[in-house]
């Protein structure tokens, strides 16, 4: 890979862009023998909130190496991820209220992000047009780049990313417990054993004060947070092999030293604190808190305590309860809160513009989707103009990430429709 790195200073508040500044980093990337050439544009939306892009080592994801013949690709870290100007426990420290660091946090939004793209793309890239790859929250910023910027998209590709548009926390919350339950029946059915064995964990917890590697106290509340892993395509095998080397001990009467550092890792924030703090705000637009919606919407589906037995995994899913328990977040819990009782939130998407949307969109639309519901999905691409949909159950919700045959069936979908608009 031929790659070239670039560093750009935007404003922290889009509408005064005469006050604090922040950095945004891009990595460009392109085949080597057409370094010299001038190559399609395609721009990498990650999914999140708060997740970096993912770095080349190794060839990059599948999709990655099946962009590289034919465009040149731009990665960037979104605002607050990687080399973007990162927030951390530090970053949280400078802030004299969690309302501030609240105010802070609500310049890490969509439309921020959509608006240093657009920066990006005019000042490093020359104004041309660029084809879009939105995986996941990817896609809502999608949707918000074609609310506020279509003019500088020539194509959209999205993977598990058409996110309800007039859909409210509450609303996302009360369609995704249900979807979760199902991934613990299927989960369950394919490892019986895992039943009784999860159970046991679970009980042993209960009863006992087990300590992770960095001091937080093991609960079971926390050690059902590892079932966001149900969604993607490794996520069975990830959770019943860690299961199966939990207890150690002649009589299995301790937990192993593997499995507890193994769910301190899974369970912890440091490599991404955004994906808890802004989880639910980025559903947030108009009048109207968010509330800590998954704690309340939890509380309407009994079978989640963690008494029940069998013991249900929680998704993905962020509780008031976590930002206390959970080392790397505490230095976060007083802008969650505040982020949770924020009255009103600025408006994401532009019904009337996406309805009128010229661009091109092609969009994978996965079934049995935990994270990002198919119906939802649906309703949005019959109001978005343009929009054509693959419905499939092939993949879970990290397909693109598994297999270069998303991507290439995405941009196969728009080139049927006579290419993007250049």
């Amino acid at each position: 890979m031929f790659i070239r790195d670039h560093l750009v200073t935007v404003p922290l508040d889009w509408s005064d862009p005469g006050g604090a500044t922040i950095e945004v980093f891009a990595r460009e990337v392109c085949d080597p023998t057409k370094a010299g050439e001038t190559l399609p544009l395609l721009l990498f939306l990650q999914g999140g909130p708060g997740g970096k892009s993912p770095r080349p080592a190794g060839g990059g994801p599948g999709w990655l190496a099946h962009a590289l013949k034919t465009h040149r690709v731009v990665l960037i870290d979104q605002r607050g991820t990687g080399r973007s100007t990162r927030i951390e426990s530090a970053t949280m420290a400078g802030f004299e209220s969690g309302m501030d660091a609240a105010d802070y946090l609500c310049h890490f939004r969509a439309d921020s992000i959509v608006a240093d793209c657009e920066h990006l793309r005019k000042t490093v890239f020359g104004d041309v047009k660029w084809e879009t790859l939105g995986q996941s929250y990817g896609g809502f910023l999608t949707l918000t780049y074609l609310s506020n910027a279509p003019e500088g998209l020539a194509a959209c590709y999205v993977t598990g990313g058409l996110s309800g548009l007039q859909a409210t926390a509450d609303d996302i919350y009360r369609l995704t417990y249900p979807r979760v339950a199902e991934k613990n029946a299927r989960y369950y059915l394919r490892y019986p054993h895992d039943r009784e064995r999860i159970g046991r964990i679970a009980d042993f917890i209960a009863a006992n004060d087990v300590r992770l590697p960095d001091g937080d106290r093991l609960t079971v509340r926390r050690l059902q947070t590892i079932g966001i892993d149900l969604g993607m395509a490794p996520g069975f095998e990830s959770i019943h092999w860690l299961m199966d080397e939990a207890f150690s001990g002649p009589s299995e009467d301790r937990l192993s030293d593997h499995f507890l550092a193994s769910v301190m890792t899974l369970t912890a924030y440091d490599a991404n604190p955004l994906f808890a703090v802004l989880q639910e705000s980025i559903y947030g637009q108009g009048d109207g808190a968010t509330g800590w919606a998954a704690e309340r919407i939890r509380a309407e589906h009994p079978a989640f305590a963690d008494t029940c037995r069998p013991l249900l995994l929680t998704g993905e899913m962020m509780y008031p309860w976590m930002f206390s328990e959970i080392r790397s977040l505490r230095p976060f819990q007083a802008a969650a809160e505040a982020l949770a009782a924020r009255p009103r939130f600025g408006r994401l998407y532009d019904p009337e513009r996406l309805a009128a949307n010229e661009v091109p969109v092609a969009a994978a639309v996965y079934f049995d989707d935990m994270y990002v519901d198919a119906g939802l999905s649906l309703e949005t691409a019959r109001h978005v103009g343009n929009v054509e949909t693959w419905v499939t159950n092939e993949y879970e919700h990290d397909g693109v990430r598994q297999t270069d045959a998303v991507f290439t069936r995405l941009v196969n979908m728009v080139k049927e429709r006579g290419g993007p608009r250049r």
